[in-house]
């Protein structure tokens, strides 16, 4: 079982961004390559950590806009007193520190795709000027009279559970309708065991041409941990292992102890392969 899966993982052909071995990351790109032609908004759901930023930028590709710009925002690591002005822009002394003009991420993403990530935090009173801006296609800058147009096809990911927010009155039902036009869910890793040896290699080779060295073997007790371990953190957590490992790793091969102690710890015990 092991030389079959090492041999998997010496053949795997990727694409440049994104490995799709498994049925559901399949149909996720799928959808995403039908909806790609139109303005559509579309969600992208799933734990932190499994691709959802990816996703959005094989949409945006895929798309008429593939030539415009390309922004992505996390709504939850932005602070609230800043938000807006970030997202919609502000006019020179609107508030102190407003020294000139400022684009928001709308203008900026003009022509383009804006995605905002995790748009399950964004406070409510924004929720309703980007229900606002969803209808109408314009943004009014923070200290402005007037309002502007843009041309932004707008994708929201979201590791939350927006339909329990929405019946707990935390989000805008009336936004969340807007934004889930198209929804592209994106299973976590463990349950798309068939993209992990392809996504192994394909990791090991993007982190080999970023740290300028070879590419290393992995051998067949780190293998076994590697396909064993749950990755609740997903693909962020497989691409932090992976660059530990080959930093640490001695003589071109990644071994156990090269791996996180946690990934470590899931060849303990009973071995076998599930």
């Amino acid at each position: 079982e092991v030389e079959s899966l090492r041999a998997a993982l010496g053949a795997a052909a990727a694409s440049p961004d994104i490995v799709a071995e498994s049925d559901a990351m399949r149909g996720a790109l799928d959808v995403i390559a039908k909806v790609a032609r139109h303005r559509t908004t579309v969600l992208l759901t799933g734990p932190s950590g499994t691709g959802k930023e990816v996703l959005a930028r094989e949409l945006h590709r895929l798309s008429p806009r593939a030539d415009g710009p390309f922004v992505a925002v996390n709504c939850a690591a932005i602070p609230e007193a800043l938000l807006e002005s970030e997202l919609f822009g502000h006019m020179r002394g609107s508030f102190t520190g407003a020294v000139r003009d400022h684009g928001g991420l709308f203008e900026q993403a003009s022509g383009g795709t804006l995605l905002l990530d995790e748009i399950g935090d964004l406070p409510t009173a924004l929720q309703a000027k980007l229900l606002r801006v969803l209808q109408d296609g314009e943004i009014r800058r923070v200290g402005d009279r007037t309002s502007r147009t843009v041309d932004v096809r707008v994708v929201a990911a979201t590791a939350r559970d927006l339909e329990r927010d929405v019946r707990d009155g935390r989000f805008r039902e009336d936004l969340y309708y807007r934004l889930n036009v198209v929804s592209v869910h994106l299973a976590p890793l463990r349950e798309r065991a068939e993209d992990l040896p392809p996504l192994i290699r394909h990791l090991l080779t993007r982190h080999a041409r970023r740290l300028g060295g070879a590419e290393p073997a992995v051998d067949q007790e780190a293998l076994r941990c590697l396909l064993d371990h749950d990755w609740p953190g997903n693909v962020r957590e497989l691409e932090n292992a992976l660059e530990r490992a080959m930093v640490l790793a001695r003589d071109g091969t990644i071994r156990r102890e090269d791996l996180p102690a946690a990934v470590q710890g899931a060849a303990d015990g009973d071995l076998s392969l599930r």
